[in-house]
């Protein structure tokens, strides 16, 4: 890692919580719609629907939203009340309002990084969430550039690379999804560390091929501190 320049840094689940919101708010959306089908049903559906409005409506909390209401208006063949809407859309809403809850030891990793370093955030989903969750958190003191992206595929990286004016080698991305974060900057040849967390939602779920998994992990991010510098320093 003696070649970094920039070091990226995902949001959702590394920086701040974000997927158990998601749980709790399909689970809550489950037993609402408890009279057209099971929950395991109608979570199954409701993931389907989200896989298929992917390249139209991107990711986030308004992309879940209105894949929630068509998948109620689908189940329910079209006889959904108002009200039942309603409470959807609710529950959109209280969604994009979920609490910030920042990470331990987030912050005091940032300050100390940002000393060596140019530190960005390299994330997706819906822009206006994202910027909210960035501004709520206070975090966003930290980082020279904020990248919302439309993906994370090999591709939308050297793209970001490029605008940054930095090589592979010279990137290092941080993030918990092996399948976002990780796996297309290794892709292009750049440094990743994975940092894990205990629930991912079923889009970012990989099958562990040892060919492919072998990066750095850390039990928690304040263990990136020291890996970079003795690192850097050997």
């Amino acid at each position: 890692m003696k070649n970094i320049k920039i070091i990226g840094f995902d949001a959702d689940d590394t920086l701040w919580v974000n997927e158990p919101f998601y749980q709790e708010t399909e689970k809550k959306y489950q037993q609402l719609l408890s009279e057209y089908g099971s929950e395991e049903a109608i979570g199954k559906e409701l993931f389907s629907t989200e896989m298929n409005n992917i390249e139209l409506y991107g990711f986030g909390a308004k992309s879940f939203l209105l894949s929630m209401i068509e998948t109620a208006l689908k189940v329910s063949k079209q006889q959904i009340s108002q009200c039942t809407i309603d409470k959807i859309i609710n529950l959109g809403k209280e969604l994009i309002n979920s609490p910030m809850e920042v990470f331990e030891n987030v912050e005091k990793v940032l300050s100390r990084l940002s000393k060596n370093y140019v530190l960005i955030v390299a994330t997706k989903g819906d822009l206006l969430d994202q910027e909210r969750k960035l501004r709520v958190s206070g975090l966003g003191k930290y980082f020279h550039h904020i990248e919302i992206m439309s993906d994370k595929q090999s591709e939308n990286y050297a793209k970001l690379l490029a605008h940054l004016d930095v090589t592979p080698e010279e990137f290092l991305m941080i993030g918990n999804s092996v399948k976002s974060d990780i796996l297309p900057v290794l892709e292009l040849g750049g440094n990743v560390i994975h940092v894990p967390f205990h629930t991912t939602w079923a889009h970012e779920v990989v099958d562990k091929n040892d060919s492919i998994f072998n990066f750095p992990v850390v039990d928690n991010i304040s263990q990136i501190i020291g890996m970079i510098f003795d690192e850097t320093q050997n």
